[in-house]
């Protein structure tokens, strides 16, 4: 018997645990980066020449079809455009029923639908509603309530402005200060002779000029734009 157990017991032996200090954590940067220019041109060109045998791809979710990518839809020229544009009105595509995975809720009427109808529509709404109110299922409540949200050693006071009754009293206004006296005006002295002055900064003067030119040319096009109207206008009724 002993004999046995000894067996059973080397048999059943524990799982032996691994400590953290004992697992392998490589945080380099893989050898790719450090490999010559040389030896990464012949593993790209081998594969392109003779590409790796991938197993097949194991699809764990159903595909969607999404249709024309952004991109591509951006790289077609403009005339594509208008030709799909014209074939989804003339001839616009039949899609499958939606499939819907989950359970579709009623939430009435949109917002959308409520703001276009008649002003009188929701008139009559309202007073049927008000006269005979429409009859909603018992709630379902999927959460307990909640008791004792206010312990009773609490005190509800109201707030002081809504105990005092009191008459107004309005405090007279503070006196103005006097007006302080005005300093004196130090006129400037003599402009000083033209060579003294300091030269004007090009780019101010270049600034200038093209915000005065701006101007120019802006009253030119609104001049014109006010004439071509006129004109417009002149030969509507003169008809």
């Amino acid at each position: 018997m002993p004999h046995r157990s000894n067996v059973a017991e080397a048999w059943y032996e524990e799982p032996r645990r691994t400590s953290a200090s004992e697992i392998p954590i490589d945080l380099l940067p893989p050898d790719s980066l450090s490999r010559p220019l040389w030896q990464s041109l012949i593993i790209n060109v081998r594969d392109v020449v003779r590409p790796p045998k991938l197993p097949p791809l194991q699809l764990s979710s159903r595909p969607v079809n999404i249709g024309l990518l952004i991109g591509d839809r951006l790289s077609l020229p403009w005339f594509r455009t208008i030709f799909t544009n014209i074939g989804d009105v003339v001839s616009p595509e039949t899609l499958p029923p939606l499939e819907l995975e989950s359970r579709p809720v009623d939430v009435g009427e949109l917002i959308a639908d409520q703001l276009s109808h008649y002003w009188w529509s929701s008139l009559l709404r309202n007073l049927a509603d008000r006269l005979v109110p429409e009859r909603q299922p018992a709630l379902e409540l999927t959460a307990e309530p909640v008791e004792n949200v206010l312990p009773k050693t609490w005190m509800l006071l109201p707030a002081w402005s809504e105990v005092i009754a009191t008459p107004k009293v309005f405090y007279p206004d503070k006196p103005k200060m006097q007006e302080l006296s005005r300093p004196e005006i130090v006129r400037p002295s003599a402009p000083a002779r033209a060579d003294e002055m300091r030269p004007r900064d090009p780019m101010e003067v270049a600034v200038l000029r093209d915000l005065r030119r701006s101007r120019i040319r802006q009253r030119i096009w609104i001049g014109l734009a006010a004439a071509q109207a006129t004109y417009l206008i002149v030969i509507a009724f003169w008809r």
